[in-house]
């Protein structure tokens, strides 16, 4: 239930993203090496930003591969959008034709839109879903995009996924007991809950409080870790790797940290133990180290899982660059690339793991940084 209302929560966060090329025959061209030649005969270049960002970004439809050049197997998601004038408007992104067709007087923003109507890519980007005239021209009419993208449907994915792992590890421990040994996935989950509970919540938040927090820093935990390992597979989504996904998911530490807080730790930040001119400079200090400790969990998570598939992603098209110029040297780096990407492979792997077990580490810490004074009131307890 922990996981169903975080992906709720994230969800408005991640339609701020915008996402890749609506033309995935283009991307798919580029990818396979192959030159593009338009009506006047020239030919272009492989174009490696759109390749690298149309496979990182969001989408409103899930582009799986392609079956020659010019058939991508795509699968449609749901586009929501509300506009005041027309209030709610719900259709298959098949419906756009990977960009080419308005549909219900909607647009999705692509290069060949902007090329023909001339707009500005900064103004509208790829991916974004535009209310449009007759004329298929924006009309700059306020719209609200709840869409199922690429990621949330992930996310939604990564949530049904952990349901079932707890609630199948659970039903184990239902059926045989807690006496006896484990077997199969409750014999891999179970160290997993051990450690997180006895390494990570125990030893930061004190007292009786840890079993409080521990089903909501292992949902943190094994949330990110399934995002993370989804995010390896050919196809998938980039989830981890997107800033507004990392940014909800601190936000919800952040509020996490916040209902921890009590008056020692408000005294601690607007009075610290220190002469009084430095408490001038140093309250100051220790109130913006509030707001920057979950700016850096959101940092943290989404440069590493980002940077990790593009260098991958980078490594790959090195392949398709040298073959554009030469066959024999794409297929002779062809080796190189393959055993660059089985280490990148292992290693991002292991940063998968890492990284959610930070990003859970890390909100322990900070929950139990907000309960300062609660060690003392403890131990007169005891």
């Amino acid at each position: 239930m922990v996981a169903l209302v975080m992906v709720l929560g994230l969800h408005s966060f991640s339609n701020f993203s915008y996402a890749e090329e609506a033309h995935p025959e283009h991307a798919a061209a580029a990818l396979s090496g192959e030159e593009k030649h338009s009506e006047e005969g020239e030919s272009k270049k492989i174009d490696i930003k759109e390749v690298l960002f149309g496979h990182i970004s969001d989408a409103h439809d899930w582009h799986l591969f392609d079956l020659g050049e010019h058939t991508p197997v795509v699968i449609p998601l749901p586009v929501i959008m509300y506009s005041p004038a027309h209030g709610v408007t719900a259709f298959m992104s098949s419906r756009f034709e990977h960009g080419h067709q308005p549909y219900a007087g909607y647009q999705l923003v692509n290069a060949h839109y902007r090329a023909e109507k001339g707009l500005d890519e900064a103004a509208y980007p790829n991916n974004k879903v535009i209310a449009v005239d007759d004329n298929g021209m924006p009309t700059n009419e306020k719209v609200y995009d709840l869409s199922m993208t690429k990621n949330i449907t992930s996310m939604l994915i990564a949530a049904i996924l952990l349901t079932w792992i707890m609630l199948t590890v659970a039903k184990a421990y239902k059926t045989r007991g807690a006496k006896k040994a484990p077997k199969g996935l409750q014999s891999l989950i179970e160290p997993v809950i051990i450690f997180m509970r006895d390494e990570v919540v125990k030893p930061n938040i004190p007292g009786h409080r840890s079993a409080k927090y521990t089903p909501f820093i292992l949902t943190v935990f094994f949330f990110i870790l399934i995002n993370n390992l989804l995010g390896l597979l050919p196809g998938s989504a980039n989830v981890t790797g997107n800033i507004a996904v990392t940014a909800a998911l601190a936000l919800i530490s952040f509020m996490a940290t916040m209902f921890s807080t009590n008056k020692h730790f408000w005294g601690h930040i607007f009075n610290p133990p220190a002469p009084f001119g430095v408490k001038l400079i140093l309250a100051p200090v220790e109130l913006i180290g509030v707001f920057t400790k979950p700016i850096s969990l959101m940092i943290r998570l989404f440069a590493n899982i980002l940077a990790g598939h593009i260098i991958i992603l980078s490594i790959i098209s090195l392949v398709f660059i040298f073959g554009s110029m030469n066959r024999g040297i794409g297929y002779g780096f062809m080796p190189v690339s393959i055993a660059f990407n089985l280490v990148m492979m292992m290693l991002e792997l292991l940063v998968a793991f890492i990284q959610a077990f930070i990003f859970a580490n890390l909100t322990a810490v900070f929950i139990g940084q907000a309960m300062e004074g609660a060690h003392h009131e403890d131990g007169h307890h005891h």
